[in-house]
């Protein structure tokens, strides 16, 4: 059995982690429109936490991009300022949520309390 004890510790490198907050599965349709270029990307939200959601779409913006988002779901409407945040190509985004007005925010809060109890 090899001697452990002169192994050199390698520390894993990597993207960390940015997640702040837990996710939730969940889909509603999502639209994003791009505030610089004003191009649309559609798809849907595979979840959702208080900080951000994924989005499944085979097209993609750039990371770092500042866009628009509608998410609707049974009716009710979130509208926000977000950023991309991690692209997958051919998979979806990675969203951050950085402004959401008060009736949008109480919807978002709505649908989280809903998923927490349901967990």
């Amino acid at each position: 059995m090899p001697d452990r004890t002169n192994v050199p510790f390698t520390p894993i490198t990597g993207v960390r982690d940015r997640r702040y907050t837990i996710r939730y599965p969940f889909a509603a349709d999502a639209e994003l429109t791009d505030m610089q270029s004003g191009e649309k990307v559609e798809g849907v939200t595979s979840d959702i936490s208080l900080g951000g959601c994924f989005i499944c779409t085979s097209k993609a913006l750039a990371v770092n991009s500042r866009a628009r988002l509608k998410l609707t779901r049974k009716g009710q409407v979130l509208e926000a300022l977000v950023i991309v945040r991690i692209v997958k190509a051919r998979v979806g985004l990675g969203i951050e949520f950085f402004d959401l007005e008060s009736p949008y925010n109480e919807t978002l809060a709505g649908w989280i309390d809903t998923l927490r109890r349901t967990r």
